[in-house]
């Protein structure tokens, strides 16, 4: 849910530094050519003195050609930077272009040896924006010598190019993958593009190399046409890789070139059907063209991204170790660690992540056993764990907080973060956790009351709680709705529209709907999220076994399994989806560290008892319209904290459960799913028909919030298409606190029979152009919540669905659930509601209940229908 978007970008000056430079004479120039300088530091190896985050801000990062990524170092002075050229060249200048953490003085040194320097400029007065310093001399390696930063920050370049020429020489080429593999690097980004033509300046053949996949290459509608790379030197190509936009090629040849005017074909496509082609090829070339003949549409061609690969086949390493470290993006924390170093790097991290809402960077903090007296304020795409075994195991005693400042003090948009595993005695005795979606607090114990409101009292669209206990009161305030499982609360305070209570002591009475408290004595079937923790020194998985009929917490001492770290493949961005599928298949779990993971084949889980735990919001990417993750016909596998994000090729789905049409019963050993979340658009175009599919017969999903993007980049009814947000087929399924929101056709669509939904949470698209363009046959529009015609027992507690029809606000739907009318079709307390009279519900579920419509957003409430 959102009201409006608000961001905060980082400014920065572009200015041509015009004083402060010292140019520095005394070094022997070699004669130099009459052509112009070019850019010999891009795709070159690079080195730092440090990194501020190895996965996002990379030394690498400021010679890949691509003007929106960027090295960052730590924030303490000194710090370097050095490229090797690969050869000596002579120089002709150095182009800095600096984001907003710019050097105040440094000074350019260059080596013929990488070990004797000289200075060939001094800066003493910098203001960052870019910076063109005059250099002469011969040299193989560059370095930035930086003495004083200009801001709070470390030193940020987006670009450090080294302009030169290097005569008659030849290049040293890019090494090459060791023999008998072919590289997942492509060797192609930010490498220099051309081609025949392009279609306007908004889609230059630069863009199908700038690893963009919003970005991309197009032509004029003609044909024929040509785009081609230069890789920078000789390499041997084995694979390329075509990312096409909806304009493809039907035919083309790719071909290569050791000079870049005699030319080889290395593979033909006659019959092409565009989406992700992969084309094998066996050559030693500079230059790659592809020879555009035949288009597949009356448009031009159009690539999203063009990739070559390097080496002759993929041959993962057998067998994969188990274990290992967890990353630069897990921040670990004992008592021993001095607590002015804990609070710098949470607010550091905080800043970084307040508004960051569709950004890259990922954080996981784990605080082993002990006390830690600091405040954490927990911004988007990031955790916070306890590393004990029980909650308690770990205290903070300032707090950890999520509140609405940054946007207004306006909730609704506070997703993608979480609380885990530990006790918090919150200093003012009343702790924050003003939560929207995809913000779970599991196995946590607060010594005072909860805020799950902002400060401010605005609107918030939450939440889930399980596993936890309040002491004092947990109050609502302004939350729209709220499940909470299996917890222990000393009162709750406050209703607005669904507040929903399974297994909870200290719960409110039953009351709907004014107040609007559904109230379930226990949860019939549950199983608590794993959990990574420290078992002795060492780190282990602890996996809670299913419970029955449960009430209050599972700690101390939760029954289950521990599983050694050693056990796990412990993943890294980067990783390939056949080097995480070889290790499943070798037997080992599976641990995602922070990051984002872009794959082009199907992560499949095909062993019993599997257990997928991903850290601090874990993204996977699927890049080749593949079915992301797929758990095959098994029992007992748990995936659990993973964020699927749909790339820019179709999808069939996000997460597969199981096969369609096997019903194996798994009661005694379920499937289950705990705090999995899709995002389609938002950072991306992203493209998925039905987000999560699930097969399997008595899987539990426990918390879950498949969202299609109605704010960010990429959103639009055309832009992220997506027909379904969660499709259940099994038998005997059990959803607790199900968010789905915005997707095209119904969000959910339950065919199994014997289903149970204890919460639902669902908004309508708002972006529905008319009402003829979202006519279902003679109904007007598409359900929220949809049982289909053959279920002949389904129930649900606890459920609203909204409309916010802000493309059209005249837009009608017949009701906001959709069900068979069957005595074993039970539904309790539900709802509809039209925000600020954005569209019309014109029944609440069939054509039962009031309608819902008016700019006073007053919800329809309807207590039973069915049964």
């Amino acid at each position: 849910m959102h009201t409006h978007v608000h961001s905060r970008a980082r400014a920065w000056v572009a200015a041509v530094l015009a004083a402060g430079v010292v140019a520095v004479g005394a070094i022997t120039a070699a004669s130099a050519a009459n052509a112009a300088p070019v850019n010999l530091s891009q795709g070159k190896t690079v080195t730092a003195s440090s990194t501020e985050n190895a996965d996002y801000t990379p030394a690498r990062n400021a010679v890949d050609g691509n003007a929106g990524t960027r090295w960052a170092s730590l924030a303490a002075d000194p710090q370097t930077i050095q490229v090797d050229l690969g050869q000596t060249a002579t120089l002709d200048h150095v182009t800095l272009v600096w984001e907003a953490a710019y050097a105040r003085a440094f000074t350019v040194q260059t080596s013929t040896t990488g070990t004797s320097w000289s200075t060939a400029a001094t800066v003493t007065n910098g203001t960052g924006g870019t910076q063109n310093l005059n250099v002469t001399g011969s040299a193989r390696y560059v370095r930035l010598n930086l003495t004083a930063r200009g801001t709070g920050y470390g030193y940020s370049l987006w670009e450090f190019q080294v302009f030169g020429e290097v005569g008659g020489i030849t290049p040293t080429p890019t090494p090459t993958p060791t023999p008998g593999t072919c590289g997942t690097a492509n060797v192609a980004q930010g490498k220099t593009a051309t081609a025949s033509t392009t279609e306007n300046g908004g889609t230059p053949a630069s863009a199908a190399v700038d690893g963009n996949l919003g970005t991309r290459w197009s032509s004029t509608f003609a044909d024929a046409q040509w785009w081609q790379v230069d890789l920078g030197s000789s390499q041997s190509v084995c694979k390329v890789t075509l990312r096409w936009e909806g304009a493809y090629g039907k035919a083309f040849r790719v071909q290569t070139s050791t000079n870049g005017t005699t030319w080889a074909t290395a593979a033909t496509v006659t019959n092409g059907t565009g989406g992700v082609q992969t084309l094998d090829v066996a050559a030693t070339a500079r230059y790659v063209r592809l020879d555009l003949t035949a288009r597949g549409t009356g448009y031009g061609y159009s690539l999203w991204e063009v990739q070559i690969s390097t080496g002759t086949t993929t041959t993962p390493t057998d067998p994969i170790p188990g274990g290992g470290d967890l990353g630069p993006n897990v921040h670990v924390f004992t008592p021993s660690t001095g607590q002015a170093a804990i609070q710098a790097k949470l607010d550091e991290t905080f800043t970084a992540q307040e508004e960051a809402q569709f950004g890259t960077r990922r954080d996981q903090f784990l605080f082993a056993p002990g006390t830690y007296d600091v405040q954490a304020h927990i911004g988007f795409n990031t955790s916070i764990n306890g590393l004990g075994r029980n909650p308690d195991d770990v205290n903070i005693t300032g707090g950890v907080w999520a509140d609405a400042q940054w946007f207004g003090g306006n909730a609704t948009q506070n997703f993608w973060r979480s609380m885990e595993n530990l006790k918090i005695t919150p200093f003012t005795g009343e702790n924050r956790w003003a939560v929207s979606q995809a913000a779970p607090m599991r196995r946590i114990h607060v010594a005072g009351d909860l805020a799950v409101f902002p400060s401010s009292y605005g609107w918030a669209s939450g939440g889930f709680t399980a596993d936890s206990k309040v002491d004092g009161a947990m109050k609502s305030a302004s939350q729209q709705q709220w499940y909470t499982r299996e917890s222990a609360l000393g009162r709750w305070e406050g209703s607005v529209w669904n507040m929903v209570f399974s297994g909870v002591t200290g719960s409110p009475a039953p009351s709907f709907p004014n107040p609007s408290h559904t109230v379930l004595d226990t949860t019939p079937i549950s199983r608590e999220k794993p959990y990574l923790y420290l078992d002795g020194s060492s780190y282990a998985v602890f996996v809670p076994s299913t419970r029955t009929n449960a009430r209050g917490v599972s700690w101390p001492n939760t029954p289950g399994t521990s599983i050694p770290l050693t056990q796990f493949y412990v993943a890294k961005p980067g990783d390939s989806a056949d080097r995480i599928n070889a290790a499943l298949a070798q037997g080992l779990h599976l641990l995602l560290t922070p990051g984002i993971y872009t794959l082009d084949k199907t992560i499949d889980v095909n062993r019993p008892d599997t257990v997928v735990l991903g850290l601090g919001y874990a993204t996977i990417v699927p890049t080749a319209g593949q079915t992301a993750m797929r758990v095959g016909d098994v029992n007992g596998v748990r995936i659990a904290g993973v964020l699927f994000d749909a790339g820019v090729v179709n999808s069939p789905a996000m997460l597969e459960v199981g096969s369609a049409g096997n019903h194996t019963d798994r009661a005694a050993n379920p499937v289950s799913l705990h705090d999995v979340f899709v995002r389609v658009g938002g950072r991306i175009p992203g493209k998925v028909t039905s987000a999560i599919v699930v097969n399997s017969d008595d899987t539990i999903i426990d918390h879950i919030w498949s969202w299609r993007g109605d704010h960010g980049a990429g959103v639009g009814w055309t832009e992220n298409p997506s027909a379904y947000g969660l499709v259940v087929n099994g038998n005997d399924v059990l959803g607790l606190g199900l968010f789905v929101e915005h997707y095209q056709k119904e969000n959910t669509l339950w065919n199994g029979d014997r289903g149970r939904t204890i919460f639902y949470q669902n908004e309508l698209p708002y972006d529905v152009p008319n009402q003829a363009a979202w006519q279902n046959g003679t109904r007007r529009g598409y359900a929220g919540y949809r049982v289909a015609d053959a279920v002949t027992t389904h129930e649900l507690w606890g459920g609203g669905v909204y409309s916010f029809f802000n493309v059209d606000p005249s837009i009608v739907v017949d009701s906001g659930f959709q069900v068979p009318v069957k005595p074993g079709v039970r539904f309790h307390n539900i709802l509809t509601v039209s925000l600020g009279g954005n569209g019309v519900i014109a029944h609440v579920i069939n054509d039962a209940g009031g309608v819902a419509q008016g700019t006073a957003t007053i919800p329809a409430y309807l207590a039973s229908y069915g049964g």
